[in-house]
């Protein structure tokens, strides 16, 4: 998984900073396959635009099995948003840009994290390119 590229600067448009390396990950666990997940990739692109303080991930649950299976993902698309300092979110979310900005706006206190999404933020963290939004 990895954070969105920030589009090129131009005169009018400044770059949008880099998230610091702490920053929460907001993931979205899917399949290529499901067409409720293509439709939420353009709507999650949207989003990270307007949380360039967040690392947005896309992880395949197919492609990257290694450390997707332990989620055990029923339902597409889930969330998880996750840090170093725990887990804030994991669970199904309807592709709707306006709700997950807002719930991203609102997060919760963070809860200890599970030794599965400790290992997918270290892998996140390592090939960030690998899960490009």
């Amino acid at each position: 998984m990895s954070a969105l590229p920030n589009p090129p600067s131009t005169p009018n448009t400044p770059a949008s900073p880099e998230p610091a390396s702490d920053a929460l990950w907001v993931v979205c666990l899917c399949a290529e396959w499901c067409g409720t997940c293509r439709d939420y990739r353009p709507l999650l692109e949207q989003v990270a635009r307007q949380h360039p303080q967040l690392r947005f991930a896309w992880v395949d649950i197919e492609d990257h099995a290694d450390i997707a299976d332990a989620f055990d993902v029923e339902t597409f698309p889930t969330l998880l948003v996750a840090g170093a300092d725990g887990t804030r979110f994991l669970g199904p979310l309807l592709p709707h840009a306006e709700t997950l900005s807002r719930m991203l706006s609102a997060l919760q206190p963070p809860k200890p994290s599970s030794l599965d999404v400790d290992l997918l933020l270290a892998v996140l963290n390592k090939k960030p390119a690998v899960f490009t939004v």
